[in-house]
C-alpha cells in the first residue's frame, strides 16, 4: 500500500485510467467485429458504417493514449483491406 499522499493519488489516477483504457479497447474489439461480421454476410453498406465508426474509435483511442499510432495504422489497415475486400 502506499504511504505518501501522493502515492496514493497516483494509485487513484492509475485505476481509472485502466478501467477506462479497458474499456476502451472492449469497444473497439466489438466495433471490429462488426465490421468482420458484415464482410462475411457480404453486406457492404454495412461493412463501411461499421468500419467508419471503428476508425473513429480507434483514432480516439490513440488520442488520448490507449493505443500507440502504428498499433492504431495496423488495426484500421487491416480493417480496410476486409472492408475492400467485398469489391
Amino acid at each position: 500500500m502506499p504511504h505518501s499522499r501522493s502515492a496514493k493519488k497516483r494509485l487513484r489516477q492509475n485505476e481509472k485510467r485502466r478501467i477506462r483504457n479497458k474499456s476502451v479497447r472492449s469497444a473497439i474489439k466489438t466495433w471490429s467485429k462488426k465490421v468482420e461480421q458484415a464482410v462475411a454476410s457480404q453486406d457492404r453498406a454495412l461493412a463501411v458504417q461499421y468500419f467508419n465508426i471503428a476508425q473513429k474509435r480507434l483514432d480516439k483511442a490513440h488520442k488520448t493514449g490507449v493505443y500507440h499510432r502504428n498499433t492504431v495504422a495496423r488495426k484500421k489497415s487491416r480493417l480496410a483491406k476486409l472492408v475492400a475486400s467485398l469489391g
